[in-house]
């Protein structure tokens, strides 16, 4: 395969989430009153409501070995008047030896309504596809419900649950499309002023064979700044598929060692 075959292969099942991004984001920017200025004064620019990061790893060897590991990472999210936008997108390939032996794409979108400080409702959308676990596809739509257990200045951990349309295709297989019940959690924690860390939790059962057929998806991850902008940071990543295309492995597990801009 060549490498100029594999943006649009990689970045197709991510494209709803790229687009709701740039949807949100422009609306986001229309909805925006930047701040007068009198005649005699430099017009002050209005802080960015969105919030977006962007984080690179590298990985090169030469030598007696010869391999290659990008990933790229784009997450932002915005909060105003009880409503919150989460988006995020994700792609990375890998070679060794000129044999491709990573190449995935992934990406998520989630809008929440708070009805109170720590009881909210939505709807998440999220895509994957893994070139090496044979994943063409899987898209899931879940509305939801959540609720923060902790939500103090510098921890917070929240819960989720509801129903989920999942909809995938495998490698040599039909596509498949059936109902899944969605769990989730996430929590974070500042440990300083520079650094935080991370956990997440995704568990998504089919609800008529949900002891055969379930996805778990994990992350851990600590951030620690350098500069206002610029931060090192270390994610562990974890995708179970406990009925996986046949002839691949259920687990598949990335550690990804980067740098992150944050805007």
């Amino acid at each position: 395969m060549r490498k100029t075959d594999l943006l649009p292969r990689t970045v197709r099942p991510a494209l709803p989430i790229f687009i709701l991004l740039g949807t949100l984001r422009l609306a986001g920017a229309q909805g925006t009153n930047p701040a007068s200025a009198s005649t005699n004064s430099v017009p002050i620019r209005p802080k960015d409501p969105w919030e977006t990061t962007a984080a690179l790893g590298i990985t090169l060897t030469r030598g007696n070995s010869k391999t290659f590991l990008g990933t790229l990472t784009l997450d932002s999210k915005r909060k105003w008047d009880g409503n919150e936008v989460l988006l995020g997108a994700a792609a990375g390939y890998g070679e060794d030896h000129d044999v491709k032996n990573t190449e995935f794409a992934n990406g998520y979108g989630q809008y929440n309504r708070l009805f109170s400080d720590r009881f909210y409702a939505g709807l998440r959308l999220s895509a994957n596809y893994d070139g090496i676990a044979g994943l063409q596809y899987r898209i899931e739509v879940s509305p939801l419900a959540g609720y923060y257990l902790v939500k103090q200045t510098n921890t917070t951990f929240k819960v989720e649950a509801g129903p989920s349309a999942v909809f995938e295709k495998h490698l040599g297989e039909n596509e498949k499309t059936y109902a899944g019940l969605r769990l989730g959690e996430r929590f974070e924690h500042k440990l300083s002023a520079t650094t935080k860390i991370w956990e997440s939790v995704d568990y998504v059962p089919r609800v008529d064979e949900w002891t055969h057929k379930y996805i778990i998806t994990s992350e851990a991850g600590i951030d620690s700044a350098i500069n206002k902008h610029w931060s090192l940071r270390l994610v562990l990543q974890d995708i179970y598929d406990s009925n996986p295309t046949p002839g691949r492995l259920r687990n598949d597990m990335r550690l990804i060692a980067g740098t992150a801009y944050k805007f």
